[in-house]
């Protein structure tokens, strides 16, 4: 499998969360970058590893999102990085109101076509505050 079909398969199944099988396909020290503008996220919002990623990420999504969605535009592939080019829809529990924010992932993969970091780059004010 190509480093872009692993991508399209993490997204895939991060859509039905199955948030164990996406976890499969990442390298099991994975460095990984959230936007530190999001109200959950402290200090530089740097997490390595699987686990730390869903405790410190992916679990509390749910507790400040309704019906997130990673909307993907485009990819673009250049040797062992992909940059994810789309946006996250939702709905922002503090305020009730929807918002739709232009979001880039960079994913960084090993010699054995595992992502191994991860950055983001996202419009977080544009989310808290739509």
């Amino acid at each position: 499998m190509s480093n872009l079909d692993v991508l399209k398969k993490g997204y895939q199944l991060f859509a039905e969360g199955n948030i164990e099988a996406v976890l499969e396909l990442w390298d099991e020290k994975i460095v990984w970058h959230e936007c530190p503008g999001f109200p959950f996220i402290e200090d530089e919002g740097i997490f390595v590893g699987g686990q730390a990623i869903v405790e410190g990420v992916l679990a509390k999504l749910p507790t400040h999102y309704d019906d997130f969605k990673i909307e993907i535009h485009d990819f673009v592939v250049g040797g062992d990085k992909i940059v994810m080019v789309g946006y996250y829809t939702g709905v922002w529990k503090a305020t009730g109101k929807r918002f739709k924010a232009n979001a880039t992932h960079t994913w960084t993969f090993n010699k054995d076509g595992k992502p191994n970091a991860f950055f983001q780059a996202v419009d977080t004010a544009l989310i808290i505050n739509p």
